[in-house]
């Protein structure tokens, strides 16, 4: 099919069965072009949609493009971030996470964080990350059904990355609530109705109290933890502001909680679609780091990234004005059969490429390796733990959501409920 036979790309309003598979609907875009105009709102900047591996590579890797719409717009009146100029507080949250930021912001903030995720740092981290996974699973299967997102997925990578901030433990459920509102309010959201910014923007508030509170507590304090760290390195004279800890602790928790929840989620449905695979890394604990890798390429828990054009440019045979929107289908690239063999094939033992499930270039995700320590554990928590994971029916439902990508609802029938 030729791409002027196909219907200008949106990643809003999909159905539901594409948004649970939406792999078909990337290859019919991938194979008339690697580059398409997007549909635009009006007096929007034009958009593009970018779906094979070398030109999301392009759009990653390049000076080209960056993250801030005020530098390729020239309008410095223009929000950096997608928020609606209205919503004060959830743009001064958003506007300082890491992933908005160009350098050197974003290199002197980068700076500063990389220490505490660190391979040694987290391979420390790795014992409570066990306990906590296993204290999890057991209040799992007690029923005929359990909801493997409300009752693991969820909550496992919101208590790990509390323990990091060294934020109280019974504040988790109070966190996850306020981090699922912050997530409606994203723009390729259709189905949260007109009243989402409003709940992203009361949640936002709140986040910005808890956590000006807690800057408040922490100083001269002498406890280990990232929050103390960052107040510390403020107090010494870093440039980080007030703002910029309530926002980079927001954007901690939100993104660094939602992509582990979204990857446990759709590694247990890939695994169940694939009963031989599952039994195999059952019997072979050795295949899980892998079996990691394979899973973040296979259904990335991040589908889409934004980027601006700094300056006029072609992508994909297409001429790319400045200003312009730039959509990375991070999902279309980690299918892309011209970088990856037999890319719909789930294969566990498949030698560890450069898919881009963490991104690439200067936004690579910084907690990749608190992530792949996470999701290897709590995969492997899963498998051992449940032993009817693999059986049994299966009630999934999926968020509308094409950019974090994956159920918020995953119920399973377990053999050992009463």
């Amino acid at each position: 099919m030729s791409s002027a036979t196909l219907p200008r790309f949106d990643l809003k309003g999909w159905d539901r069965a594409d948004i649970a598979d939406p792999y078909p609907v990337y290859r019919r875009y991938r194979e008339s072009a690697p580059v398409h105009r997007g549909v635009s709102g009006t007096g929007g900047p034009q958009t593009f949609y970018v779906f094979s591996y070398d030109e999301v590579v392009r759009v990653l890797s390049g000076r080209r493009f960056g993250r801030d719409a005020r530098v390729a717009s020239g309008d410095t009146g223009a929000a950096a971030g997608p928020v609606p100029a209205e919503y004060a507080a959830l743009r001064a949250v958003v506007e300082n996470w890491l992933v908005f930021l160009d350098p050197p912001r974003h290199t002197e903030l980068r700076a500063l964080l990389g220490a505490e995720f660190s391979p040694s740092v987290v391979a420390g981290l790795r014992p409570r990350i066990t306990r906590l996974a296993h204290e999890l699973l057991e209040g799992l299967g007690r029923d005929r059904e359990a909801d493997l997102v409300e009752g693991f997925a969820a909550p496992f990578p919101i208590l790990v990355i509390s323990e990091l901030l060294g934020i109280a433990r019974e504040d988790h459920t109070w966190l996850r609530a306020n981090a699922v509102a912050l997530q409606e309010a994203g723009t390729t959201r259709s189905r949260g109705g007109p009243d989402r910014y409003v709940r992203a923007e009361a949640a936002a508030g709140e986040f910005a109290r808890y956590f000006r509170a807690e800057v408040r507590r922490r100083r001269g304090d002498e406890r280990g933890d990232l929050l103390t760290l960052l107040v510390r390195a403020r107090d010494g004279g870093a440039p980080l502001s007030v703002d910029g800890i309530v926002g980079t602790c927001v954007h901690l928790l939100t993104a660094g909680h939602e992509t582990t929840t979204n990857f446990l989620a759709k590694a247990v449905l890939a695994l169940r679609a694939h009963p031989e695979v599952l039994d195999e890394l059952r019997g072979a604990p050795g295949l899980t780091p892998g079996a990691v890798e394979e899973l973040l390429r296979y259904d990335s828990p991040v589908q889409a990234v934004t980027r601006w054009a700094y300056e006029d440019t072609r992508l994909g045979g297409l001429d790319v004005p400045r200003g312009s929107r730039v959509v990375a289908l991070l999902g279309s690239a980690n299918r892309d059969p011209a970088r990856f063999a037999r890319p719909d094939d789930l294969d566990v033992r498949r030698p560890a490429d450069r898919h881009l499930g963490f991104g690439l270039g200067i936004h690579y995700c910084l907690g990749a390796t608190l992530a792949r320590a996470e999701a290897e554990i709590g995969l492997r928590a899963l498998l051992d733990g449940l032993p009817w994971l693999g059986l049994g029916g299966q009630r999934v439902e999926y968020a509308d959501d094409m950019v974090f990508h994956g159920p918020t609802r995953l119920v399973l029938g377990t053999s050992d409920g009463p």
